[in-house]
């Protein structure tokens, strides 16, 4: 094999030999060779860059796989108070719907009465007011509430434009009992809330 041209040198070469002369065939064998060593360390260093890259990717997938639980872990909270409140909220509206869809009967009202009545033990004077059309009907009726005279307690009855239909307000000397249905749904609202 000769070279097209010669090659110059900047200072002269020591201890070079000869390499034994070869066949075309040793030639051909030996660029196999060093070909087959050249492909052998691409496919390592090919497999060592992929195996690299695997395990960064892995580290991603890890990391991102940890903030997405984590993101979880913070959110799930989050929307349970959110669907809880959703839940009372929802609660309260049928409550409300349902308790004003709800006929006003004397059983309802003298109930009612006799509710906020059980909150104001030991009061000697008592003054009920019931909406207009709620007094009415429990005189109608002869409610044994309107027509109680009890030696213990003297009790009162009277309109007021203060009340709405189904509800009361006992008034003694110590206080107000508020037994309207819009306070009672306030007062569960503020439970449920807390």
């Amino acid at each position: 094999m000769k070279w097209p041209e010669a090659i110059r040198l900047s200072r002269p070469l020591r201890d070079v030999r000869l390499a034994a002369p070869a066949t075309p065939a040793e030639w051909e064998e030996r660029l196999r060779q060093r070909e087959q060593a050249g492909y052998e360390r691409g496919r390592l260093d090919g497999e060592r860059a992929l195996s690299e890259q695997l395990l960064r990717q892995r580290t991603e997938l890890l990391e991102l796989h940890r903030g997405v639980l984590e993101s979880l872990r913070r959110a799930v909270p989050q929307v349970v108070e959110q669907t809880e409140s959703a839940l009372i909220h929802l609660a309260l509206e049928a409550a409300r719907k349902l308790v004003a869809g709800l006929p006003i009967t004397v059983d309802m009202v003298e109930a009612c009465v006799r509710e906020a009545l059980a909150q104001a033990q030991d009061a000697a004077e008592v003054r009920v007011s019931l909406h207009e059309e709620d007094l009415a009907l429990l005189r109608r009726h002869n409610s044994p509430l309107v027509h109680a005279t009890a030696d213990a307690v003297r009790m009162r009855f009277e309109a007021s434009s203060e009340v709405p239909r189904g509800g009361c307000l006992v008034q003694t000397r110590f206080g107000t009992i508020d037994a309207r249905r819009e306070t009672k749904l306030r007062q569960i609202e503020q439970t449920l809330s807390a």
